[in-house]
């Protein structure tokens, strides 16, 4: 969740940010977020240079893990 963001905001967002945001909501580093991004296990979207991890595709990952 962003500093400055309201509840509503975030309930509307589309996409996290891989560092630090994922990483931290699943407990490990910045690198071990990259290392799984890229063997693909955490879904991303490259925005430029930018990895964004859809929310829908992130919520999907950990039903399916049985996690939510």
């Amino acid at each position: 969740m962003s500093v400055n963001s309201t509840p509503e905001q975030e309930s509307r967002r589309l996409v996290y940010d891989l560092w630090p945001e994922v990483g931290q909501m699943l407990g490990i580093t910045k690198y071990a977020a990259y290392e799984a991004a890229k063997r693909g296990e955490i879904p991303t979207i490259k925005i430029g240079r930018l990895l964004k991890v859809p929310k829908v595709a992130f919520d999907k990952m950990l039903e399916q893990a049985g996690v939510r």
